[in-house]
C-alpha cells in the first residue's frame, strides 16, 4: 500500500461531495456512479470529507457514516484519503473511524480556531497520528504560520504529504526546499493552478471538477506529468468557466457549482448546506449551463 499510497499522492486527488437526499439527510450511494465514472477515467485518489465535501457542515457522527460508505463504495478499487479535523477530539475519533474503515491516509484540516499557535497543531497532528496510525496529508490553507512552522509540522512522524491551497507558489518552493525531500506537495487549488504549483515542484492536485467530468481532469493532469505546460493550459481554458462560477461570492458557490453541475447531469445530490449559497443565481446557473453545453458533458 505504501507504494501505491506514493503513487496516488502524485496524481489527482478527487474531492467528492457530500451527496443529501430531499430530507436533507445524508444519501451516500448517491456517490456510486459518480465514484465509478472517476475511477474508470484513472482518478488516483477518491477523497471522503474535504471541503468540497462540505466538511465542516457535517456532524461528526455524519461524517463518520461518510467515510464508512465511501471506503465501501471504492470497495478497494484505489487508496482513500478521509478528511480528518475540527477539535482534536472530534479529529482523533473520526481518525479512528477513518483506519477502522480502510481509509488509507488522512488529509488534516488546517484547524479554523481562532486561537491556532502552530505549535499548538504539531501536538494536534501527534494525537491524531497516535489515535490512528495512519499516513497524513496536511491541508494548508494559509501559509502565513511561515516556512520554520511549516518544516516543523512535516517533520511531525507520519506526515507523508502537504496540499498546498495558498496561491503562492513561491512560499511553496520555500516550504519544500526546508522540509524533508520525501514530502509530496500536492497543488491543492484544483486545475487552474496546477500547472504553477508544478513550476515550482508539486505533484499532483485536488480536483472537484473529477465529480462532473474526470476525463478532463486527468487530461490535465497527464499534460502536466509529460511537462506540455501550452497543452495543460489549453486544456484548462476549456474548464475555467466552471471554476470561475466556483470561486464567486467569497468561494461561497465552491460546491455550489459542483452540484448544480451534477443536478443538470441528472446525478442529482441535494443542495448543499448554509452557509453555502444555494441555488445559484440566475447569472451563475447561465454561465455554467453554457459551459456544459460547449464542452458537451453528459
Amino acid at each position: 500500500m505504501a507504494h501505491s499510497l506514493e503513487h496516488a499522492l502524485t496524481g489527482i486527488s478527487g474531492i467528492l461531495v457530500t451527496p443529501f437526499g430531499r430530507d436533507g439527510e445524508l444519501a451516500p450511494q448517491r456517490l456510486v456512479p459518480i465514484v465509478d465514472r472517476a475511477l474508470e477515467a484513472g482518478l488516483h485518489m477518491p477523497v471522503v470529507n474535504g471541503n468540497t465535501g462540505e466538511f465542516y457542515s457535517l456532524t461528526t457522527d455524519e461524517a463518520c457514516t461518510m467515510v464508512r460508505e465511501v471506503s465501501g463504495i471504492v470497495n478497494g478499487r484505489a487508496p482513500v484519503l478521509a478528511g480528518v479535523g475540527r477539535s482534536v477530539r472530534d479529529a482523533c475519533r473520526l481518525a479512528k473511524v477513518s483506519a477502522d474503515a480502510g481509509a488509507a491516509a488522512l488529509m488534516i484540516h488546517q484547524p479554523p480556531d481562532p486561537f491556532v499557535a502552530p505549535r499548538g497543531i504539531v501536538d494536534y497532528l501527534k494525537a491524531v497520528a497516535d489515535a490512528a496510525g495512519l499516513p497524513m496529508m496536511l491541508y494548508l490553507r494559509n501559509d502565513a504560520i511561515g516556512t520554520a512552522a511549516i518544516a516543523e509540522l512535516c517533520a511531525v512522524e507520519g506526515v507523508k504529504g502537504v496540499k498546498w491551497a495558498t496561491p503562492n507558489p513561491l512560499k511553496l518552493a520555500e516550504a519544500k526546499a526546508a522540509c524533508d525531500p520525501t514530502i509530496v506537495w500536492v497543488g491543492g487549488l484544483a486545475e487552474v493552478w496546477a500547472p504553477a504549483f508544478y513550476a515550482v515542484g508539486a505533484r499532483g492536485f485536488t480536483s472537484g471538477l473529477i465529480n462532473v467530468w474526470p476525463e478532463r481532469s486527468l487530461q490535465i493532469h497527464s499534460a502536466l506529468e509529460a511537462g506540455s505546460y501550452a497543452e495543460a493550459n489549453r486544456l484548462i481554458s476549456e474548464m475555467k468557466a466552471f471554476e470561475e462560477v466556483r470561486a464567486e461570492e467569497m468561494n461561497g458557490t465552491n460546491v455550489t457549482g459542483v452540484k448544480a453541475a451534477l443536478l443538470a447531469l441528472g446525478r442529482d445530490c441535494g443542495p448543499t448546506r448554509p452557509p453555502s449559497a444555494w441555488p445559484l443565481t440566475p447569472s451563475q446557473q447561465d454561465k455554467l449551463d453554457h459551459f456544459i453545453a460547449r464542452n458537451a458533458l453528459t
